[in-house]
């Protein structure tokens, strides 16, 4: 799980302190598929940006933007010891 939880723990970073303007991305995607589709998935993409928009909040802290050049903490993989 390591690389997933690396992937998982940069993916959070970027997600801290720029919760609304993801949120927003969503929203417009969304009504870019419903005027595509003259609103006959409205019901589908709406779940879908719900369910988007809920994922944000949780792996999101919101007002708390990361430190220029920082990197979230991930689970470092410990040496390999290459004792013959």
């Amino acid at each position: 799980m390591g690389l997933i939880g690396d992937l998982k723990g940069k993916a959070q970073g970027l997600i801290r302190g720029n919760e609304q303007a993801i949120k927003n991305g969503i929203s417009k995607a969304g009504d870019l598929v419903d005027t595509k589709t003259g609103g006959k998935y409205s019901g589908h993409v709406n779940k879908i940006q719900h369910g988007a928009s809920k994922l944000i909040d949780k792996n999101g802290t919101p007002g708390q933007a990361p430190a220029p050049g920082q990197v979230p903490p991930v689970n470092p993989v410990p040496p390999v010891d290459k004792a013959p």
